[in-house]
């Protein structure tokens, strides 16, 4: 744990183990509620909304190595204490690392879509996603999903409305203002931007 109200020398913890869950909130000085970003990508969504919620403490997930550097400079030169990122695959780190009622948001936003059929066993909102999520919610935790392609968005809606431990629910007009470096893009280009929110239910 950092000290609190002192920036720490990178805002990017290293896994030590492959098998033991990663305590979230003793990442951070302050212990607070935790959102995590699986595929945080450039950190434009995760860095912009942690400054919004500084009573929240915020982690990315992402595998490359260069997008999480970029995370690290832009969050301390903007002395953000809320946010943590950490390298690893997010299917692993949702399967394995990620503790049991840990989280009180989860963002996915733009994941890959693997459009070919072949390849959409790959895709990382599935059955499973939506267990484990339920899993590491805590009461009345929400999950966030955004995506343009139309099929996954499909998918992601019939997963969740197949779990009884989920229910939908209207976006927060805040969390909607803040977009994705993919999203801006997106937009830019015309396409159309899915969206959906769902709440954890208190059994599932």
């Amino acid at each position: 744990m950092t000290t609190p109200g002192v920036l720490p020398e990178s805002l990017l913890h290293e896994i030590t183990s492959l098998t033991d869950p990663v305590d979230l909130a003793a990442l951070f000085p302050e212990r607070r509620p935790v959102e995590l970003e699986l595929g945080a990508g450039d950190g434009s969504f995760l860095l912009e909304y942690a400054a919004r919620h500084p009573e929240h403490n915020f982690v990315g997930i992402e595998r490359l190595f260069g997008r999480l550097r970029k995370i690290d400079r832009k969050g301390r030169r903007l002395g953000l204490l809320n946010i943590r990122g950490i390298r690893i695959e997010a299917a692993y780190f949702m399967r394995y690392l990620l503790p049991p009622a840990s989280i009180v948001a989860l963002h996915v936003y733009f994941p890959d879509p693997w459009p070919k059929k072949r390849h959409r066993w790959r895709r990382l909102v599935n059955e499973e996603f939506v267990r484990l999520a339920w899993n590491a919610l805590q009461p009345a935790g929400c999950v966030h999903l955004r995506t343009d392609h139309a099929d996954y968005f499909e998918q992601m809606q019939t997963v969740f409305a197949a779990h009884p431990g989920f229910e939908p629910v209207p976006t927060p007009p805040d969390l909607l203002a803040v977009q994705t470096d993919f999203e801006k893009e997106f937009l830019a280009e015309g396409r159309a931007i899915h969206r959906a929110s769902y709440r954890k239910r208190s059994t599932g």
